[in-house]
């Protein structure tokens, strides 16, 4: 878990009025404690950074940001609710090449075998976003992964109360690095105030076995 000192120093601070996906994300990776074995760290007690005003909303949303001048993806922000869900089955993503997009295939050290998926940032269980360049990031096998458990959640949790979610997943580049870091997962239901569904979490983009240039994507069997 990320102390509260080591909190205070991965958030940047801003003066200019920020966008809702983007309120409350200025985090650094550089100042996150580097990997070391755990797909995921707890942030901030597990408490998420929603603004006030929007946990009071129960009604669906959602929010993506613009590609920067990079090609890389902001934050992803939604309040997920059932009329977000998609109700058809997800069509096709190859056409999207996101920043970081060198992909290598490792058989027998990758499941699947490639090193990376195009991962969505707001799953489309939740959301119904597909073919969304401004919702797909480079993200490893591993890290994409470990991500539907805290989707899984949230989806069950919806389909079951009918209840909203404030959900947002904010992808961290280090200065002009073209894969990120890792990404916050943040998620917050509304009408329990954070009884049902409550987290913040960041998780590695890494994989086992395999070195990464994060600056480019490129990659390479570890020593």
């Amino acid at each position: 878990m990320l102390s509260e000192a080591e909190s205070d120093a991965a958030a940047k601070g801003g003066g200019e009025e920020q966008a809702a996906s983007d309120r409350g994300t200025a985090i650094d990776p550089a100042a996150l404690p580097e990997y070391s074995g755990s797909a995921y760290i707890i942030l901030e007690n597990n408490v998420p950074r929603f603004p006030e005003e929007d946990k009071g909303a129960r009604y669906s949303f959602e929010e993506y940001a613009e590609l920067d001048a990079l090609g890389r993806c902001g934050p992803a922000y939604a309040n997920i609710g059932r009329d977000l869900m998609p109700t058809a089955r997800r069509g096709e993503i190859g056409g999207i090449r996101p920043s970081g997009w060198k992909n290598v295939k490792y058989e027998g050290l990758v499941e699947g075998n490639y090193l990376y998926n195009r991962c969505h940032l707001i799953a489309y269980q939740l959301s119904g976003e597909n073919a969304n360049a401004e919702n797909l990031i480079t993200g490893t096998r591993a890290m994409n992964t470990e991500m539907i458990p805290f989707e899984n959640e949230v989806a069950d949790y919806v389909r079951t109360t009918g209840n909203h979610v404030l959900y947002r997943v904010s992808p961290l580049f280090q200065g002009d690095n073209l894969l990120a870091s890792g990404v916050t997962m943040e998620a917050w239901s509304v009408e329990d105030q954070g009884e049902g569904v409550c987290y913040f979490v960041y998780l590695y983009n890494v994989q086992p076995g395999i070195e990464i240039d994060y600056a480019t994507g490129e990659s390479r069997r570890a020593a």
